[in-house]
């Protein structure tokens, strides 16, 4: 599915449904004289490896040829100063608040028209690596960005003779491409944590007063997803694997989870050779509603660093490298001291090759889904047997925050938090998503689990008990009780993790963070237009309880 990028004399009206004034605005900003426009990667390379702000290392990026890099090409970082996360304070979605729009119009005209003081550069790629789903993007960094443009070019698919092809070939739709305009210098009195505004509707983002590199690849998947659901599509925020069994059984899952929450663990896992396993994505795909194939939006992964020591081997396929400390080795060249060191949220783009199973779809339905959460109440695996209770658990998904978020003053980041569908970027209404959910727990039968990554009880879940787990269930040799007296969920046996369903202390936990997303439900409903629940969502969770 290709989008729009040029339009007949005819078509361009203003009302034309496919332009905005916000859309105008920053789509005008990419063809001015002050952009140099970066066609391939080896230029985007060059460019940031001259960035005032970056340290070459002396590691070698594996497989450059296979990436379109020089032979030779280092290993780049780029280190950031106090922020080193993500600002979820600052989205702004228009449509959300009229007052708010008409006061922003001006000011993003007046940012983009101080911006046209400097040199800028221009970078496209792609986003979806199957002709089912191919959006095309495009970026607008100023001078100074050389490392962040050369990270999102990687992080997604740069356009290249392989990937133009595809596209041309890919079915056309009805949706324009998607423009992001970034301006880190940017400041405002009534937006000092910066701004991320989302125009949904026509696939363009303004990202103001921000460095970090996620807000740009984050954007990117945001507006990609927004336009894939509109399309019939699930937008998923977790990872895809599938387990071919030694009966050439297929096993194909799905994991959901914020940052740090273990997603990419239980992705990556490689199962100690117990089966053959292939891998989509670990962060970023789209599930099918007609017929539940699964589409990878990104080649590369935005990885943690913090559990990479520097001889690890995952390092040697590590490309860019953010938030980052480097020291000498014993030879004298320049390497990367990892593990979070100089600062929480270390990151790296590492490229699709560290995955040697890796594959950009799936034609196969998949057979599970997973909810991952940190709750102390649950079990480390839960089977939720009602589609409607599978839905609303992924809408009240209860975890913590991870270092990869810069929060607010005062936010406690041990918290319990809720966070549907582990998806802190949807940008169009919450119901749509239950919907889209339950329609694969209803049509295409679907199971439904919950992991607990976190703890149980004051018992650690450890990632072995986990992805044993995962394991007994892939086998068909996993036991499940019922949890209580609630036929629809059940526990699966481990030793050493029984719920004690006699002891009141307990049983209140249970209650506690039953009636918090009873009360999140309820909140949603009376404040935020954007989270509303279905009327069922909240009569199923309170029949837990009752």
């Amino acid at each position: 599915m290709s989008t729009r990028s040029t339009f007949s004399k005819a078509e361009i009206r203003k009302n034309n449904p496919l332009f905005s004034p916000l859309r105008a605005v920053v789509e005008t900003t990419m063809y001015g004289n002050n952009i140099n426009e970066i066609e391939t990667i080896e230029e985007a390379y060059l460019l940031a490896k001259e960035s005032m702000h970056t340290v070459v290392t002396d590691l070698l990026v594996k497989h450059p040829e296979k990436l379109g890099l020089p032979f030779g090409a280092k290993v780049l970082v780029e280190n950031g100063g106090a922020v080193v996360g993500r600002t979820a304070a600052a989205k702004r979605i228009l449509g959300e608040n009229s007052e708010e729009d008409a006061k922003l119009a001006p000011i993003i005209r007046e940012a983009i028209y101080q911006g046209e003081n400097n040199k800028r550069y221009k970078g496209t790629a792609y986003v979806g690596l199957d002709p089912e789903f191919m959006v095309k993007a495009h970026l607008s960094v100023p001078v100074g960005q050389e490392n962040n443009l050369y990270s999102w070019l990687l992080n997604f698919q740069i356009c290249n003779e392989l990937y133009d092809e595809m596209y041309l070939e890919s079915r056309p739709i009805n949706e324009g491409d998607i423009f992001i305009y970034q301006d880190p210098e940017w400041h405002h009195p009534d937006y000092p944590m910066g701004l991320a505004y989302f125009d949904s509707e026509h696939n363009t983002a303004v990202i103001l007063g921000m460095n970090y590199f996620g807000e740009l690849k984050k954007a990117t998947l945001t507006l990609a997803w927004g336009t894939a659901h509109r399309l019939g599509y699930v937008a998923c925020h977790g990872g895809q694997k599938k387990f071919t069994l030694t009966n050439g059984k297929n096993y194909v899952s799905a994991f959901f989870g914020l940052s740090g929450s273990g997603k990419s663990t239980l992705t990556h896992a490689k199962h100690e050779h117990k089966y053959k396993v292939e891998v989509l994505h670990d962060d970023a795909f789209i599930i099918s509603l007609k017929n539940g194939l699964s589409i990878a939006l990104e080649p590369a992964y935005f990885d943690k660093t913090q559990d990479y020591p520097s001889d690890h081997v995952e390092v040697d396929y590590f490309v860019t490298v953010q938030n980052v400390a480097v020291t000498l080795d014993e030879n004298g060249d320049k390497v990367l001291l990892t593990e979070d060191l100089r600062n929480g949220n270390g990151r790296t783009i590492k490229s699709r090759y560290s995955t040697s199973n890796r594959v950009d779809k799936f034609d196969e339905p998949i057979d599970a889904i997973y909810w991952i959460m940190k709750d102390e109440s649950l079990p480390p695996v839960m089977k939720i047997n009602d589609p409607i209770l599978a839905a609303t658990f992924g809408a009240t998904l209860a975890t913590k925050r991870s270092t990869a978020e810069r929060l607010k003053k005062g936010i406690d980041v041990n918290k319990l938090v809720i966070e549907p569908y582990a998806n802190p970027f949807r940008i169009y209404p919450l119901d749509e998503d239950y919907h889209h959910f339950k329609a694969l727990f209803t049509d295409q039968k679907i199971n439904c689990y919950i992991l607990n990554t976190g703890f149980f009880g004051d018992k650690k879940v450890t990632a072995a008990i986990t992805l044993s787990s995962i394991e007994s269930i892939v086998e068909e040799t996993a036991e499940f009780k019922p949890f209580g007296t609630l036929n629809d969920l059940s526990y699966l046996v481990v030793d050493g993790y029984e719920p004690e369903f006699d002891n009141q202390e307990y049983h209140q936990l249970v209650q506690e963070r039953l009636n918090m997303r009873v009360a999140y439900i309820q909140e949603q409903k009376e404040k935020n237009q954007l989270n509303v629940l279905p009327d069922e969502a909240l009569e199923a969770m309170q029949a837990l309880i009752e």
